[in-house]
Parts: structure tokens; C-alpha cells; sequence
């Protein structure tokens, strides 16, 4: 497989959120970890050397099928200013969800938040549970 240069790793998740100075950013790492956990019921593996917190992993085709490689099918990242949720599918077509979520930018298929304390995290677990019905094997 050519694949990304991110890719699944064996560092330690809990010793990664303990490094983060921030302690908001932490707490709300470990809460974000434990939601993810429950919903997927898969392991967190830490992805690649900027530390994305990923759970499962499946084959990946980019357009054309040339080039195949393997990714997480939902995680998170905590980064100075913002937290990424990165789902499986175009947020942009849950309108309705996004506008419930609360404070929040997005992408295709990445939120970027500051703190949890800024969303509505019961709309956030049916974001993830959506990424589970629409992607995974």
C-alpha cells in the first residue's frame, strides 16, 4: 500500500493526553475519549506524529483506485487552539445537526471546536453514531 504518511502507531493515548498542558484540553480530551470508546467500542490508537486519536481503521481507495491506504473511521485531535473531530462522511449534508451542535466550524468531514463546553454534546455522539451507520465495515 502507498498510502499517507499517517498512519495507525503504538504510542500510548492515555500517556499523549497526559502531556497536554492544558488541563481544560485535557479533561476534555479524556471525556471526548471515553465518548468515542463507548459509541465505536474500538480501541484508540494514536495516528501518525501529529497525534490524532483514531478508532477502528479500514482500507481507504482514493478517487481513481490507484492508490489505496489505511485510515481510522472516526478520532479526534487536540491542538493548541482547537479540538478536530474527523467523521466519515459530508457533514455539510447535516444541516439541521450542525445547527443543534452549537459553536463549532466545519469541513467535509472535520468539526473544529474549541472546548466541549461550547457544544451540545448529546448532538455530537449522534454525529458519531451517524459516521458509524455511514462508513464502517
Amino acid at each position: 500500500m502507498a498510502g499517507l504518511a499517517t498512519q495507525e502507531t503504538t504510542k500510548s493515548v492515555s500517556a499523549f493526553i497526559d502531556s497536554i498542558e492544558n488541563a481544560s484540553k485535557q479533561a476534555d480530551s479524556k471525556t471526548l475519549l471515553a465518548v468515542f470508546e463507548e459509541i465505536t467500542g474500538f480501541e484508540p490508537k494514536i495516528w501518525g506524529d501529529n497525534f490524532i486519536i483514531g478508532f477502528g481503521k479500514y482500507t481507504y481507495t482514493r478517487k481513481g483506485g490507484k492508490e489505496e491506504f489505511e485510515w481510522f473511521h472516526v478520532g479526534f485531535a487536540p491542538r493548541k487552539t482547537k479540538i478536530t473531530i474527523y467523521l466519515t462522511f459530508d457533514i455539510s449534508q447535516e444541516q439541521d445537526l450542525i445547527q443543534q451542535l452549537g459553536k463549532c466550524k466545519w469541513g467535509k468531514g472535520c468539526l473544529y471546536i474549541n472546548k466541549l463546553a461550547d457544544i451540545d454534546l448529546d448532538v455530537l455522539k449522534q454525529l458519531i453514531e451517524k459516521s458509524k451507520t455511514a462508513q464502517w465495515h
